[in-house]
């Protein structure tokens, strides 16, 4: 079958443009073809309704090659296959052509749901009977040999006419077999075409769609993070002096205060302290957003960092009643690592931990030397290249975090208990900006199991700086 653009179902069913060579490879028209000549030894030519020779098994006659070194036989063959591909088969299908060597020729039209494909022409052949030379040779060739030309005539295909129709309408049957199963083979394969250029056509559509969904979410996102970035700086200006002036009043610069007043003016210190924290949040996320947080990495002492947040945080534990431990070794190498950051990420997963480990419970800050590859596997996959990290771990005894929350926890504004009257008060903000400066680091941060009660959350960072946030 040809190739090429898939034809409509209209066209292949309805329409008046199906081809021969479309419904048949002709290729297989041409071994058919060899197989009938083989089998009866009558030449066999098919041709397609515009004339294009799609199967041949006709070898020229030995007297045809004979006759068209002579001029006038050269004309006289011409003028019979003119003939030949003038004749109309009729309204049966069938049609006989005489050639002035003596020879027949039947053509056989090819149709198909009735319409005409192509048509098949048998022969030449001579009839039994013909024993001598006719005439219309010898007026057309006086000059040729008449002795060779008998030689040359006695070498062609002999048939009667009526074995030439037999062995036509059995050509024309094993063919319709041959169009059926061709049409049927079409009409699947282009089904077949259809159906995935049209699930082709719905899912790009459904690609566009979920495209300009996405640049549209892209740039809702983008609007958002500026105005969180414009709005946290408008208001950390204000937010600075009420601290300011609050902090200057609870030293009795102003003058002396009654204790209520001191309360207040605690409250009003403290509070400010907190939204100050949110809006600094509020800050970082936006800026690792968009791609803005710029990391200065130096050689940083792990050890020192978490011996800071300790003392920093050992307040906020003694107010819980929390134990607050550190276990760091001596000999902890340092690694290229934005201290401040860092120590940010410490912060956050420590007061995490402080927050939502009950009284007289225990909160373990720890780190060691390790490797880590480039997927940012601990050291087990098999021959990956291993990279020198420092593995920093924040263990708690406190509520735990249920398998289903321990990758969503990282999301922004994400909390696994959401409801007004949660015990443990927060934005949600604090693990998101960890995992977003863990990723800055080129290194991983996951949730452990910290058997029988807890959590324990471990950050890998590798000692040489891998990649840069911009």
């Amino acid at each position: 079958m040809t190739t090429g653009e898939p034809r409509t179902l209209d066209e292949l069913t309805l329409g008046d443009s199906l081809t021969l060579q479309e419904l048949v490879d002709s290729t297989a028209l041409s071994e058919m073809a060899m197989g009938f000549y083989d089998l009866f030894r009558v030449p066999l030519r098919i041709f397609s309704e515009s004339g294009q020779l799609l199967g041949d098994a006709a070898p020229q006659p030995g007297l045809h090659a004979y006759l068209a070194e002579f001029s006038a036989g050269r004309t006289a063959l011409n003028e019979t296959v003119a003939a030949v591909k003038s004749a109309d088969p009729g309204a049966d299908g069938e049609a006989g052509v005489s050639c002035f060597t003596g020879a027949q020729y039947h053509v056989v039209a090819i149709s198909y749901d009735g319409r005409r494909l192509g048509r098949m022409v048998l022969g030449p052949f001579l009839a039994a009977s013909l024993k001598v030379l006719p005439d219309a040779l010898q007026t057309v060739i006086p000059e040729g040999d008449d002795g060779k030309a008998k030689e040359l005539l006695s070498k062609m295909s002999r048939a009667r006419p009526e074995t030439v129709s037999q062995i036509a309408r059995h050509l024309k049957s094993t063919l319709d077999l041959i169009l059926f199963s061709g049409h049927k083979a079409l009409l699947t394969s282009n089904m077949h075409l259809a159906s995935v250029r049209e699930s082709f056509r719905e899912l790009q559509d459904k690609n566009d769609k979920l495209q300009e969904a996405y640049d549209r979410l892209k740039e809702l996102d983008r609007l958002k993070s500026n105005f969180l970035a414009t709005v946290s700086h408008e208001l950390r200006t204000p937010l600075t002096s009420i601290i300011g002036y609050s902090e200057m009043l609870s030293e009795g610069i102003a003058g002396d205060m009654t204790d209520e007043q001191t309360e207040f003016v605690r409250t009003i210190h403290e509070k400010g302290e907190q939204l100050l924290e949110l809006i600094s949040s509020l800050l970082d996320l936006s800026k690792l957003e968009s791609g803005t947080l710029q990391m200065r990495r130096l050689e940083v002492n792990i050890g020192g960092v978490i011996k800071d947040v300790v003392a920093t945080l050992t307040p906020t534990a003694i107010k819980k009643n929390v134990r607050l431990k550190q276990e760091v070794g001596d000999d902890l190498p340092s690694l290229s690592a934005d201290g401040p950051r860092l120590r940010q990420v410490l912060v956050n997963l420590t007061e995490n931990a402080i927050k939502f480990t009950p009284a007289n419970g225990v909160v373990v800050v720890s780190a060691k030397a390790t490797e880590m590859d480039s997927d940012g596997d601990g050291g087990h996959v098999l021959f990956a290249t291993m990279t020198a990290a420092v593995e920093m771990r924040v263990a708690d005894s406190g509520i735990g975090i249920p398998d289903a929350e321990k990758t969503k926890i990282f999301d922004a504004f994400y909390q696994i208990d959401s409801s007004s009257t949660r015990e443990a008060q927060g934005t949600g903000l604090g693990l998101s900006i960890v995992k977003r400066l863990v990723d800055g680091h080129g290194g991983t941060v996951k949730v452990e199991d910290n058997q029988p009660e807890g959590a324990v959350i471990v950050v890998t960072i590798p000692r040489k700086a891998a990649t840069v946030v911009d």
